[in-house]
């Protein structure tokens, strides 16, 4: 591809627990802390791979489960990968298709070989082991795999919470095994293990030592914003990062909302993807750094502001709340878009402000203003 390193992360400057420096990788650079759009099937919804570069973004993730089923793993290959296939020629990163499978799935079976469930898209019915989701992301042509793991709730008794942390510790082998035969892509691509134990700290701290041995390029934070709430989220990262290395990028995985990242961030965590500027864009919401937006509102029918004054996004230079408004109410696909847009624009300008702050060791007051200016649609209201 190019002289660039398969993979290597540098650490520029820390302030607190949180660190700004960048991952090296063949396809191009990517600036930590770092948020990946979702492109679940080969497209970040609504919006062309140009247009989520030009937002900033410099890696955006796929999903195997959705791959898998439609169009296939193996039908991407034969056309020349994920990347020339979506047009998207920088990093991509994969999940490996465990949380859509417990979720999104009629589960018919779950063993140690892996987990068999019929698709939610025919009913028909598929296997997805470490190996097979490993060979999946090896077909599309990763740049980041993610090892094949057990989720289960955090409500989850303590005895399946450990059972399921044992079980993703043993599938991160094989995951780590199945990674490294794959020839040229294992000597192009990298690979993240992912730390399990739900909120238990014992158990996340067994995880993270079993993923140490193994090795990892880098290493999640798995089973979180599934529901357990921000304070409990936050109180699990408050110890989860520091048991993992270091040197090697942390990403919390499905994180999330923007006080959600800048808490994050504040506790050491380096990369982050999350539905919510794509999903709440094609609703009608639009983030703002005085908090979320309800573009729907009919007391912006006639407002000829920008979305958000602070944004120089082409959104927000071009078109006012007053269009937006009318093309949302109206159901014209250009609303979703724009609004989607807006929304990679408001993230990404973020994370840049985030790596900003740290940088120059004044994270702490940049994030208690920020907390301080956002706020909810009906906070603003009263």
């Amino acid at each position: 591809m190019t002289d660039r390193p398969r993979f290597a992360f540098t650490i520029h400057a820390t302030d607190g627990k949180a660190r700004t420096g960048e991952i090296a990788m063949r396809r191009g650079t990517i600036r930590t802390p770092a948020f990946m759009p979702v492109g679940t099937a080969a497209t970040v919804k609504g919006v062309k791979p140009a247009d989520v570069r030009a937002a900033g973004a410099e890696i955006i993730l796929g999903n195997t489960y959705h791959l898998m089923l439609r169009p296939g793993a193996e039908r991407v290959a034969r056309l020349g990968g994920l990347h020339g296939f979506m047009g998207w020629d920088r990093p991509i990163l994969t999940d490996s298709g465990g949380y859509q499978v417990m979720s999104l799935s009629d589960l018919t079976k779950r063993d140690e070989n892996g987990v068999t469930f019929k698709s939610h898209l025919d009913g028909t019915r598929h296997t997805l082991s470490p190996e097979r989701s490993i060979e999946i992301q090896r077909l599309l042509g990763s740049d980041i795999v993610m090892a094949f793991d057990e989720l289960v709730p955090t409500t989850s008794p303590p005895e399946v919470q450990s059972a399921a942390m044992a079980r993703s510790m043993r599938w991160a082998k094989r995951s780590r095994d199945a990674f490294d035969s794959g020839g040229a892509h294992a000597e192009n691509a990298a690979i993240f293990g992912i730390q399990q134990g739900a909120l238990d700290q014992t158990l996340r701290g067994d995880s993270a030592a079993a993923l140490i041995d193994i090795g990892f390029d880098g290493y999640a934070v798995g089973g979180l914003a599934v529901g357990e709430g921000q304070e409990a989220m936050f109180g699990c990262l408050d110890f989860a990062p520091g048991q993992l290395p270091v040197d090697k990028p942390r990403y919390l995985m499905g994180v999330g909302k923007p006080t959600d990242i800048v808490g994050a961030v504040e506790r050491g965590i380096d990369m982050f993807d999350c539905v919510l500027p794509t999903r709440s864009g094609r609703t009608g919401q639009a983030f703002t750094r005085s908090g979320p937006l309800n573009i729907r509102n009919a007391k912006f029918a006639e407002d000829t502001g920008p979305l958000d004054p602070t944004c120089a996004c082409p959104v927000c230079t071009t078109w006012s709340r007053a269009y937006l408004h009318h093309l949302v109410r109206s159901g014209e696909m250009l609303g979703a878009m724009l609004m989607t847009e807006h929304n990679l624009w408001f993230y990404q300008a973020l994370m840049a402000d985030l790596r900003r702050a740290i940088a120059e060791g004044r994270l702490k007051s940049f994030a208690d203003t920020f907390r301080h200016e956002y706020r909810s649609q009906s906070e603003r209201d009263q």
